[in-house]
């Protein structure tokens, strides 16, 4: 597995970790799709965007390996080189919400990966403007 260079877009409301692992696996989002599915994960399933369970699960099925507990954001400079960053991180109804992004350094540029529909450019480095709440590390690829 190795990250892509392309971005991958959501092509579903709750399709932000699908596309954050297919960007992980280096696959499709139809493919990973077709996993989740196999998984019996509900795309439209709003805990897609609540929980990690699904979402770890999914990166799991792609031998992903991933830090057990979800670790506070406290600066870029302190991420490790590859993670899965909670941002937009919200109440609604009492319940997180929050938008599933990737975060890499390909050598010393750090970048941000955001699967989101109708963004400009898909690799972001604006990073002032992206408010992680908490982060997963990713051990691999």
């Amino acid at each position: 597995m190795v990250f892509s260079h392309a971005p991958i877009i959501q092509q579903h409301v709750t399709g932000c970790a699908l596309a954050s692992t297919a960007w992980i696996a280096g696959l499709s989002y139809e493919r990973v799709l077709a996993r989740a599915e196999a998984l019996d994960i509900d795309i439209k399933n709003p805990t897609l965007w609540s929980e990690t369970t699904e979402a770890r699960r999914l990166l799991q099925s792609y031998k992903v390996q991933l830090s057990p507990d979800e670790i506070p954001f406290t600066n870029w400079e302190s991420l490790p080189d590859r993670a899965l960053l909670a941002v937009k991180w919200h109440l609604e109804k009492g319940k997180p919400h929050w938008h599933w992004v990737v975060f890499t350094r390909f050598g010393n540029d750090p970048i941000v990966m955001d699967p989101k529909k109708g963004l400009k450019n898909n690799i972001r480095r604006d990073f002032g403007r992206i408010k992680p709440k908490w982060f997963i590390e990713i051990f691999n690829p």
